[in-house]
Order: structure tokens, then C-alpha cells, then sequence
């Protein structure tokens, strides 16, 4: 319908950017919008965020929307380049909000692929760490279904799958961004924030917002440091194992262990969530491990080692396994059936544009004006569809070709329909996230991993399902991203053509910076040990998952089944909850799916992320202005800080120089 307001008016776009007496700003063609400032910028910040991604993904397995961070940043640097170039005499491109949301657009596709790629997830769970851990001897854990990472095939994979989520969905952005009008939050605040700083009055704020940024990456970044002084050899030293509310406490893992990067995503996830995963580490590490504990030698032998699968360490998997589960498999449910009623409606729905019979003012006019310019150069340079469709075929045919090669037991005819099925399950997935901003990439990633499992069966059906996860999680993660990103290039004039150049970029940059930095984790620290500070959760839940897939429930320790029910009804009964009850009531009812996240992990990350809520609290009933203003700024420097002092401490590692001192806590000896 917007597309016939335009073409059916006289273009806007012409030399004078007039219409009426209202004067439109002039918007740079979009080859324009692309510079190689622009990109110089987006490849630091993608590799920045690529690290705290994998920090993030390899500790707790939580990751905040960095969107904001990531124009605030892109904003901060190029600002920063041409002051520093006017004050030496040269003279610079002006910095537009277009070339801001092309930077933003760049790292987010960039820093996604550490995400969507795996790196804490399916792709360690085919390792052979992650096989040892499960036990050898474990029932479908085959040593045939090991791949450990190499840096060539995880970028060769990565080039091969990546692409295809940004070719499936592109003819209908109009319809997603236009017709239908979804919100997409966290594009729409990104282009607002952007917006905001490319105006008089925004760009005073946004120089305090990157200052307060500035200072608060300074003091994360010096704490980081000082705190490794004192982390000496092993993991029970320094800071991270302070025992805050006591040595009994701390062996339940409820302890502060300061850092910032927790303390960060606990300022920045919204209140409920921190509360939601405080309540599952009071729940699983305050009464149900205790009391599981207590049965040891009647519900499962009582001299398992501490990750043997057929004692505690299975019960803490497997309950996790069916919260995530439930969460997931409750909001696919609800997000396909809002769907189906929204485009039922939306075809029975008369849209008509309003009759103007009265003059209108020059405020209604501009308004008007501005309306109409946003959508003519939404839609001035498009993508062909033919483009788009020739691209999909052309990538599934390659992947289809290449995927067997990288993983034998992941047939071509299994790829093939993955990528007829992939861009319905993409066009699900970004509709989603249009309306509820909570992308179930993982979601569809999972039921992928159990479809693939049982259909290739116990001869390779654990690493044709764990391929399968990421083949899929990665179409509908780019596919909502780029949607996401549209949705800002709207709302800031940026040319469709330069947005999705930027995500082409900003992938292929992705494909190489995600795998190099994971690399320098793989290579200098103990990934995956579960005494270790880099877990990595999710590696074993998805193993066991392709597991189960394969095997079914037949190894689960006694009365694991039976709990795994009930936490699999509980988390459908809660999220059913949250959606009939009044908002007053439901603002306080619990999520599952960050409930779930400390179950296997820990308390002690769920402490920081509470205390990071708990100063946002107090933040916002003293000065909510303020808070609103800063509490992004603050989260993001105290989280990129963090995120910078883990390549100098890579660096350490892998020259193996160690923190000089270890700082120890015991119980204070009795004579």
C-alpha cells in the first residue's frame, strides 16, 4: 500500500528536497553511505564485539543486544577520526546518520555469527572435550561423531551457510517493514538513538553518553586487570572465587566474583530477566541439587565423579534441557499462531488513507512530507527479486554440495530440504521478532538438531544433527537480523541497497573475525572444562540433546525423567501464565528460559547480574531521566572494558606467563 502512495505522487527526491514550503533533508545516494572509514570502524568494533560474544557464549551462555552499543560506538569513533583529521587542517566527509546506521548495520551482522556460528554451542559440542566429558562409555556417544574446530573448516562452513538468511526474506522487507508495519524494538530504538545524535540538541547528549562509555570501558578495563595480579595458577584463585556471603554459601556457588561484564548485561537485560535467573539459582542450587544430593546412593551411585551423566551432573543437564525446551517450544507455538492471526486480519483489514478536505498546517505537513520521504527511499533503490531468489538457489546449491564434505553423515538430500523448509521457518522467525523483539533462533536450531538426529539414526546421527542445528540456526538468525536492520535504515533515510551491502560485508567480515577470534580462546585457555571459568554450557546440553535424539531416554538417572516433566509442564504453565494474566501481574512472573541458564552453570553470574539490576533499580528511582540516558552507555563500557583485558590475557596464556600472586580463601585454622 505505501509503495502506491509514492509511485502514484510526483518524486520528492528532486534537486530541492521541496514539497509545499516544508524543506526535506538531503540524503546521500547510497553509495555514499558506504565509506571506508565506515568499514575500517566496523571491522574494529566487529572484532570487539566477536570477543565479548565469545566470552559471553563460553561463560554463561547470555548475550545482550549490543545494537545500541554498536551505533554508539560506530558514532564515537568516526566523530573522534574527523575532529582529529579538522584539527590538523584536512578536510573531512561530513559524518551522516546514514553512515552511522551502515557502521551499526556492519558490526551487528559481524558480531551475530559468533553467535549464530556455534562457537559456544553445536560446534563444541562435536569436540572431542565435550565427547570425553559426556564419558566414552556413555550409551550414542560415538568417538565416529567427533570434529574438533580447525580455523579453515569453521570459516569454510561459515561462508557457506551464512548467506542464505540475507537472500531468503529480502523481497518481502515492504511487506515486513511497510504493510505489516512491525516494531522491531530494538531497530526501532537504534535508529532513534542515531537519529538522536545527528540532531543539535541529540549531539550534546550523545558526546556525555560516549564520555560516560569512555570512562566506565576505562575502569572495567584497569579492574580486569588488576584482578588477574591475583588470579595465580588454577581456577580456585583471586577475585572471581571471593567468598562474599561465606565459605558455606560459596560451595553452593552463591558468591559476588566482580565482574563487570555480568555486572554490564545485568544493567542492560530488563529487570525480569535478572530476577528470572536469580530465582533458578535459588531454586536448582538452594534446594533441588541439596536434595538430590541427599539421595546419592539410592536415586544414582554414590562414588560418580562430579560430571558423570548418570549422577547429579545428568539431573542438572537434562532439567535445564527440558526448561529451554519447554520455553522454546511455548513461544514458537504462540509467535506461529499470532502470525497466522495477523495476516488473517491484516487480509481482511481495510487500510485507507485518509481524505484532507481542510487546509493543514505546516507542522500536519511536515509530518506528512517526512512520512512520505521515508518511505520513497525505502523503496527507491531496490533489490530485485530475481537477484534475491537467483542468490538463495545459487548458495543452497553450493552448501548442499559442500555441507557433506565438511560432515559425511549429513547427507545432500537432508541439506536440500532444509533449504526449501528454511525460508518459512526465516519468515516465522523475523515476523517474531518484528512483534516481540525475541528472536528463537536457537529454537528452530534445536528442532532441526531432533529432526536430523532421528532421521539419520545412532550411525553419525549426533553430528549430522549438531551440522543441522547450525545450518538452520544460522538462516533465521541473519534473516531477523537483517529485518531488524532494515526497520533502522527506515527510520534513519538509509538506502536499502546500502543496508543490505553493509550486511553482506558485515557477514563475510563475520565469517573470517568470529572463527579467528574463537581461535584465540580455543588456543589459550582449558575451553570446556567444567572447573574451568570458560565452561562452556551449552557445548555438553547439545551434545546430550543429539543424543537424546538419537536414543531416546533410556540412560537417565532415576526419577530424571519424571523431573524433566514436570519442569518441562512447569515452564509452559509459567509462560502460560505470564501471557492471561493482567500486565500488572505478569511483569513479576518468572521467564524459563533464564531460570534455566544457572541450573547448570552456577549462582554465582546470577549474583552479579542481580546486583547490576538491583543499582539500575536504585538509579532509576533516584534520577529515572538519568538512568534512561546513561544506564546503556555505562553497561556497555563496563562490558567492552572486560571484553578488551581478554586479548592481552590470551596473550599471557599462550606465552604462558601467570598472574604472579594467588589469592586464596579457606576456613581459618583451629589449634
Amino acid at each position: 500500500m505505501g509503495s502506491e502512495v509514492v509511485e502514484g505522487s510526483e518524486p520528492l527526491l528532486s534537486a530541492t528536497n521541496k514539497i509545499g514550503t516544508v524543506v526535506l533533508e538531503r540524503v546521500p545516494e547510497w553509495k555514499e553511505q558506504i565509506t571506508i572509514r565506515g568499514l575500517a570502524v566496523s571491522a574494529m568494533l566487529g572484532t570487539l564485539f566477536c570477543i565479548i560474544t565469545h566470552k559471553l557464549n563460553l561463560t554463561v551462555g547470555i548475550i545482550p543486544s549490543l545494537n545500541v552499543a554498536a551505533g554508539l560506538l560506530g558514532f564515537f569513533f568516526v566523530k573522534s577520526w574527523t575532529g582529529f583529521l579538522s584539527g590538523l587542517g584536512f578536510q573531512v566527509k561530513p559524518f551522516t546518520k546514514q553512515e552511522n546506521t551502515v557502521i551499526q548495520t556492519c558490526v551487528v551482522a559481524c558480531y551475530g555469527l559468533a553467535f549464530s556460528g556455534g562457537f559456544g554451542s553445536y560446534i563444541i559440542a562435536m569436540d572431542e572435550r565435550t565427547y570425553n566429558l559426556i564419558g566414552v562409555d556413555y550409551p550414542g556417544n560415538r568417538a565416529e561423531d567427533v570434529k574438533n574446530p580447525g580455523l579453515l573448516w569453521m570459516i569454510g562452513f561459515l561462508f557457506v551457510v551464512s548467506f542464505l538468511g540475507l537472500f531468503s526474506l529480502v523481497p518481502l522487507r515492504k511487506v515486513m517493514v511497510m504493510d505489516y508495519k512491525l516494531t522491531y524494538p530494538s531497530g526501532t530504538a537504534t535508529a532513534m538513538l542515531i537519529n538522536s545524535f545527528h540532531t543539535n540538541t541529540g549531539a550534546e547528549l550523545a558526546g556525555k553518553q560516549v564520555k560516560c562509555l569512555g570512562k566506565y570501558l576505562s575502569i572495567s578495563l584497569l579492574w580486569s586487570g588488576f584482578k588477574w595480579f591475583f588470579s595465580g595458577i588454577g581456577d580456585s584463585c583471586g577475585f572471581d572465587n571471593f567468598p562474599t556471603f561465606g565459605l558455606a554459601l560459596f560451595k553452593s556457588t552463591f558468591y559476588f566474583d566482580f565482574s563487570p561484564t555480568y555486572v554490564g548485561c545485568g544493567l542492560i537485560c530488563p529487570h525480569i530477566v535478572n530476577c528470572s535467573v536469580l530465582l533458578g539459582a535459588i531454586i536448582s542450587w538452594g534446594f533441588l541439587w541439596p536434595f538430590i544430593s541427599s539421595h546419592s546412593g539410592d536415586w544414582y551411585p554414590a562414588n560418580l565423579g562430579s560430571n558423570d551423566f548418570k549422577g547429579l551432573y545428568g539431573y542438572k543437564v537434562f532439567i535445564a534441557i527440558s526448561l529451554i525446551l519447554g520455553d522454546g517450544l511455548y513461544n514458537l507455538i504462540k509467535i506461529i499462531a499470532i502470525t497466522v492471526k495477523e495476516m488473517c486480519n491484516m487480509g481482511t483489514r481495510q487500510i485507507s488513507l485518509p481524505v484532507v478536505n481542510e487546509a493543514i498546517d505546516d507542522d500536519t505537513l511536515k509530518i506528512i512530507a517526512e512520512q512520505r520521504q521515508k518511505d520513497e527511499i525505502f523503496l527507491k533503490d531496490r533489490i530485485p527479486s530475481w537477484f534475491a531468489a537467483s542468490g538463495y538457489v545459487g548458495l543452497a546449491a553450493i552448501s548442499t554440495a559442500t555441507l557433506p564434505v565438511i560432515y559425511p553423515p549429513l547427507k545432500w538430500y537432508l541439506v536440500l530440504c532444509s533449504y526449501i523448509i528454511a525460508p518459512a521457518l526465516a519468515f516465522c522467525n523475523s515476523y517474531g521478532t518484528g512483534l516481540t523483539d525475541w528472536s528463537l533462533a536457537s529454537t528452530y536450531g534445536k528442532i532441526g538438531l531432533f529432526i536430523i538426529a532421528s532421521l539419520v539414526g545412532s550411525n553419525g546421527g549426533v553430528l549430522a544433527g549438531l551440522a543441522a542445528c547450525g545450518v538452520m540456526m544460522s538462516i533465521v538468525s541473519t534473516a531477523a537480523d537483517l529485518m531488524q536492520d532494515f526497520k533502522t535504515g527506515y527510520f534513519t533515510l538509509s538506502s536499502a541497497k546500502s543496508m543490505f551491502v553493509s550486511q553482506l560485508v558485515g557477514t563475510a567480515m563475520g565469517c573470517v573475525i568470529a572463527p579467528l577470534t574463537f581461535w584465540l580462546y580455543w588456543t589459550a585457555f582449558d575451553i570446556g572444562s567444567p572447573d574451568g571459568p570458560y565452561k562452556a554450557p551449552y557445548a555438553v546440553i547439545f551434545r546430550e540433546m543429539a543424543i537424546l535424539g538419537v536414543e531416546g531416554f533410556s540412560e537417565l538417572p532415576k526419577h530424571c525423567l519424571a523431573l524433566c516433566c514436570g519442569f518441562f509442564a512447569a515452564a509452559l504453565v509459567i509462560n502460560l501464565l505470564r501471557d492471561v494474566t493482567p500486565k500488572r501481574v505478569s511483569q513479576f512472573i518468572p521467564i524459563p528460559m533464564a531460570m534455566a541458564v544457572p541450573f547448570y552453570i552456577g549462582a554465582y553470574f546470577a549474583v552479579d547480574m542481580f546486583i547490576g539490576t538491583v543499582i539500575l533499580y536504585i538509579w532509576e528511582r533516584i534520577n529515572k531521566k538519568d538512568a534512561e540516558d546513561y544506564a546503556g552507555a555505562v553497561a556497555s563500557g563496563l562490558i567492552c572494558g572486560d571484553g578488551i583485558w581478554t586479548v592481552p590475557s590470551a596473550i599471557l596464556s599462550i606465552f604462558r606467563i601467570n598472574p604472579p600472586i594467588c589469592m586464596y580463601f579457606g576456613p581459618s585454622s583451629t589449634s
